[in-house]
């Protein structure tokens, strides 16, 4: 495989690593710190996820309890869980926050079902966009003299076989979570 193919590798792997980052951000109806860790916070004069001002725990199925390490910054969590409008109800119960997953409905989970295709899509595009950008290098290379016309040939394949490799980590990845999302 050429250079410029291999660099591709990790242009793809990136795609496929931001949705599966974005995938678990969609709520199931289990609880799991994912939903709530990168949401971003007011605090200190800075934005900040959650992750990086509080521990955060599953005791249950159900329910997310966040534990700021700095109790001063309940409100703010609080207000950044809200402001996310992730569908999540925050509520501050003494010196940490529990929120309670609600159980989904058939139509709530009908619309984390289109939510997902959306995410699904824009990864796709995101390929697609690493491809063009591949083709026009190989192109390039080969008007420029610096490979010969069969490797460009050779490479475009390789390039098609990869792109259709990464769409089907997409696929994969989609219906394991709409199985996630559809299962009671």
């Amino acid at each position: 495989m050429s250079d410029i193919l291999t660099s591709l590798v990790d242009d793809f792997e990136e795609v496929i690593e931001f949705l599966h980052l974005e995938l678990k951000t969609l709520r199931t109806g289990r609880a799991t710190p994912a939903l709530v860790e990168n949401i971003q916070v007011e605090a200190y004069g800075a934005r900040t996820p959650i992750v990086g001002l509080a521990s955060i725990s599953t005791p249950d199925a159900r329910t997310i309890v966040i534990d700021p390490w700095d109790k001063n910054l309940l409100k703010d969590i609080e207000r950044g869980i809200q402001e996310a409008k992730t569908g999540l109800n925050p509520v501050i119960q003494g010196k940490i926050i529990r929120i309670s997953m609600p159980a989904l409905t058939e139509e709530s989970r009908r619309e984390l079902a289109k939510i997902m295709s959306d995410k699904l899509e824009q990864a796709r595009i995101g390929i697609r966009g690493v491809r063009e950008n591949a083709k026009a290098e190989i192109i390039r290379k080969e008007k420029d003299k610096e490979i010969p016309e069969d490797d460009k040939y050779r490479m475009l394949e390789q390039l098609e076989k990869m792109v259709a490799g990464f769409n089907d980590k997409i696929k994969s990845a989609g219906e394991e979570k709409e199985k996630d999302i559809m299962t009671i």
